[in-house]
């Protein structure tokens, strides 16, 4: 059965128009802004007075799956990310066990075609004595090889220097890295230890993962990743500080220097801190308005070229401990889009910055073949959003196993109403389609 989907208001590349998308056989077959007929056996789809969006790709989640399943897991977490409009992930290597070797990642890839609903990657991890399996990553079906250049959940932290010179010489593939100078991080945390033992006021979070240690591993990493020309994805950047090393002088397909900012770093500020407590804990740690505004305002000139999530839930009896135990992260990936789509509407910004942002930018920085876009012979992957449907994020709608949100009791404008994964409608008002599974990811790097 084809699909149509009639009277959209289309956002791609830069430009919103009233259309027709014709989907069949997974792709686009056909956009048109005149009617397109509908044959007998269409199912058609009323658009009038909603967007049509490509859908998201977060290039950066954590589904905890394996080994880590009472918090998340790619079942559960892929259903949480179509209901908020995200239709591919790429998923992070810190699981149990953590992903350091090609057969333990192509157990995940194996995993997630039998239970993902969106389309999927997962990154190889890094340690300080894997390089020969990391070499042996196919680029063409592996999003990249992450690095822990700051010890975060997991354990994976690499911080031996020629460890780190040979990966950035010899990887072929794209390098993302979690960039934190552990020694500061280290040293600002037993100062505040002395001081308060395990129960350190939260408020302290981002000077003990201090804008200096953000600033300083980025700075090293960016000097190692010009000096062997490496492709260099830095993730959840959280200072202003940091932009400075990031350019927007070229076009993003040229670019080997890359930074990503995440929906929390341009939501939240550390003033938030007293309200929401443990709950906005992250890693890198949530900073000043002041912070927060210079991203955006580097998202806005492309200084920085994606934004993602880092979802990473865990479950609400762990984020309410005191400082000392309460782990990082928290779960994102079904309000991303809603709430990049409110921030863009506050700062007068149209539709396409989201669609650009969350994408567009997303596909051309990893180089993925067939998506990102709305155009014909393309994978349909779509998000239809209605603008005029306010709605709060309360228990009974959040999709997270962990069952929690930061954004409990926030009201948005915009609601996710179907989104549609290689042509199949899965979510519906609420409703999923468990009929189908996402595909894997491939890559082009000559694209």
């Amino acid at each position: 059965m084809k699909t149509l989907i009639r009277n959209a208001e289309i956002v791609n590349e830069g430009e919103i128009f009233k259309g027709d998308v014709l989907i069949a056989n997974e792709r686009i077959e056909k956009i048109s802004a005149e009617p397109i007929s509908a044959e007998e056996n269409y199912f058609v789809v009323d658009a009038l007075g909603k967007y049509l969006l490509p859908g998201v790709i977060d290039d950066q989640v954590h589904f905890r799956d394996p080994g880590l399943t009472h918090k998340g897991s790619v079942y559960t977490e892929s259903r949480a990310a179509v209901a908020g409009g995200v239709t591919s992930f790429m998923e992070m290597p810190n699981t149990i066990p953590q992903t350091l070797t090609q057969d333990l990642l192509e157990q995940k890839f194996k995993n997630a075609a039998e239970n993902s609903l969106a389309n999927f990657s997962f990154y190889m991890g890094a340690s300080n004595d894997n390089l020969q399996e990391i070499l042996k990553t196919d680029i063409t079906k592996v999003c990249g090889v992450k690095v822990f250049l700051g010890a975060s959940t997991g354990n994976m932290l690499v911080d031996n220097p020629q460890t780190l010179d040979k990966i950035f010489s010899s990887c072929k593939s794209l390098i993302a890295i979690h960039s934190e100078d552990e020694s500061l991080i280290q040293s600002n945390f037993k100062h505040y230890h002395e001081k308060y033992g395990d129960d350190i006021p939260i408020k302290y979070h981002p000077e003990i993962r201090s804008e200096e240690a953000c600033f300083q591993s980025t700075k090293r990493a960016v000097a190692l990743a010009e000096k062997h020309n490496t492709r260099l994805h830095v993730l959840h950047l959280s200072t202003a500080r940091e932009l400075e090393l990031f350019s927007n002088d070229i076009p993003l397909r040229e670019k080997r220097i890359t930074g990503e900012v995440c929906v929390h770093h341009l939501w939240f500020s550390d003033t938030d801190y007293e309200k929401y407590g443990t709950r906005i804990k992250w890693n890198p740690a949530i900073k000043k308005a002041s912070d927060r505004d210079a991203l955006f305002d580097g998202l806005m000139k492309g200084k920085l070229d994606v934004v993602a999530t880092d979802h990473a839930p865990h479950t609400i009896e762990e984020k309410d401990n005191p400082y000392v135990k309460a782990p990082s992260g928290g779960p994102l990936v079904q309000h991303s889009l809603v709430a990049m789509c409110d921030l863009a509407k506050q700062k007068g910004l149209p539709l396409t910055f989201v669609a650009e942002k969350m994408a567009h930018s997303v596909a051309d920085l990893f180089r993925i073949v067939d998506r990102g876009y709305i155009k014909e012979g393309f994978y349909a992957d779509l998000v239809l959003i209605d603008p005029e449907t306010p709605w709060t994020v309360s228990s009974d709608n959040i999709r997270y196993k962990c069952g929690w949100s930061p954004f409990e009791g926030q009201t948005f404008s915009h609601k996710v109403e179907m989104t549609f994964v290689n042509g199949t409608l899965v979510y519906h008002n609420g409703s999923l389609n468990e009929g189908i599974n996402g595909k894997r990811l491939e890559f082009d790097p000559e694209i």
